[in-house]
């Protein structure tokens, strides 16, 4: 299928042109920005008219949490209004789009499961403007898959695994937040199921909740990495209150992966087994 991936040089992008690469799928095509602006309507029509994807991968996103909080206007701009801008071209091109959105779109005050149907109530504007892209792609294309992910990491770009590596090789003691509970997710695992979506040509459009396996609090991710890279250093339990930060956080969005699974077949690894093989990746890399 013939594939565009707008956002091609974040995290996401960077790992679906790894999986593709790895499992030699040719028919992706990854755009720098300048050219697959989101926001800028008529180039994007042009590229669209260029491509005739039959799928659209959509990993563009204002991601800056807690920036965003006093960003508003332009957060609203590429979550919402970016998003409209794709799922129109995808209706005018005929296209499906597979969007990647966040389990910031709930509230995340209740220690339950969360399903794709629970209702969603964002606590940050980052969550927010989230979720009204979800709604307007929903309202303008029914061809779509919206994807929430969660806590995503890899070997690319900036995340939590690679801030904490760093960390530990420079101080002999960390305080990190233990009781904000999630999972943990590695984009190259999103990728591959992103890229096992498209394989498999089915139309049962919606909304699906994809991360790793198990619950975990940032606490337990860091000593984990810490654990798994053989990283001295001595981590400490701290409440979200004794860090504040500009957006507020859920407590508790751990999302219920049996949708996706029973939809689409897909195997979910377990977060500390794919923690190993991304830790493992960066050492190769490291070693170059």
């Amino acid at each position: 299928m013939k594939t565009l991936v707008l956002g091609a040089s974040g995290q996401l992008g960077q790992c679906l042109k790894a999986v593709a690469s790895k499992r030699n799928i040719g028919t992706l095509d990854f755009p720098d920005e300048t050219t697959a602006n989101i926001l800028d309507v008529e180039k994007l029509k042009a590229l669209f008219a260029d491509k005739k994807p039959e799928y659209v991968i959509n990993c563009a996103a204002y991601t800056a949490v807690d920036k965003a909080e006093d960003d508003v206007e332009l957060c609203r701009l590429i979550n919402k209004q970016g998003a409209l801008n794709i799922a129109l071209l995808c209706k005018e091109f005929g296209a499906t789009l597979v969007h990647v959105s966040t389990d910031f779109v709930f509230e995340g005050a209740i220690p339950e499961l969360l399903k794709e149907d629970d209702l969603a109530k964002p606590i940050s504007i980052y969550g927010l403007t989230k979720l009204e892209g979800e709604a307007d792609i929903i309202d303008n294309l029914n061809e779509h898959y919206i994807i929430r992910t969660s806590w995503l990491y890899s070997e690319y770009a900036n995340n939590f695994v690679k801030t904490m590596l760093k960390l530990g090789a420079d101080r002999d003691e960390l305080n990190i937040i233990a009781d904000q509970i999630g999972s943990p997710t590695y984009a190259i695992d999103l990728a591959g199921a992103i890229l096992d979506i498209i394989a498999s040509g089915k139309t049962e459009y919606g909304i699906y909740h994809y991360s790793n396996e198990g619950s975990i609090s940032w606490f337990d991710f860091a000593k984990g990495i810490f654990d798994i890279s053989n990283t001295q250093v001595k981590v400490g339990p701290i409440p979200t209150s004794a860090y504040p930060t500009r957006a507020s956080r859920p407590k508790f969005s751990v999302m219920d992966k049996t949708k996706i699974k029973a939809t689409f077949g897909i195997e979910i690894p377990y977060w500390r087994d794919s923690l190993v093989r991304c830790i493992e990746q960066l050492s190769v890399l490291e070693k170059g």
